[in-house]
């Protein structure tokens, strides 16, 4: 199965990214995590998406604040899918994030989740690797299923709550 990289701008989005890390670890994808940034270290994040297919990896993560050009500038140097995850900052509560991440130019597209939303590019990704994968497929139709069933005992546990009212 190919790996999953997720690539923080900074170190202090660790908290963000962690949610992803977990998830992807659940479902059995090999993950790398590592700090990159667009500005700062823009050579060493260009020649890590240049090689990202010969190193095994099928999907990358990039989850960067504030500019957060990071997911476009991997997006610029691989053909492999790249999921963008705005993280908040002290200033404009991630929406300057979002935009930076979500408005890409036509021909370098960047997947884009929530602010903050780290599991679910985690799925994203889990999702473009089980197009390939029948045992993936099969753990992430489980997962939905487990989900849904979740839910429906809630209903039943507020139906029965309801009765008291």
């Amino acid at each position: 199965m190919k790996k999953v990289a997720i690539i923080m701008g900074s170190d202090s989005d660790l908290p963000v990214v962690t949610p992803a890390i977990k998830q992807l670890k659940e479902l059995g994808i090999e993950t790398e995590v590592r700090v990159m940034s667009a500005h700062r270290t823009p050579k060493q994040a260009q020649s890590f998406a240049e090689n990202a297919v010969d190193n095994g990896f099928g999907v990358i993560i990039a989850a960067a604040g504030m500019a957060a050009h990071l997911g476009g500038v991997l997006a610029a140097s691989t053909i492999l899918p790249v999921i963008g995850i705005p993280c908040s900052a002290k200033v404009l509560d991630g929406m300057d994030a979002m935009l930076a991440t979500v408005m890409m130019p036509p021909g370098i597209p960047v997947a884009t989740v929530g602010v903050n939303a780290a599991k679910n590019a985690a799925l994203l990704a889990a999702e473009i690797l089980a197009v390939g994968d029948d045992a993936l497929m099969t753990r992430l139709a489980d997962m939905r299923r487990d989900m849904a069933n979740a839910v429906i005992e809630k209903d039943r546990a507020l139906q029965e709550k309801l009765k008291e009212i």
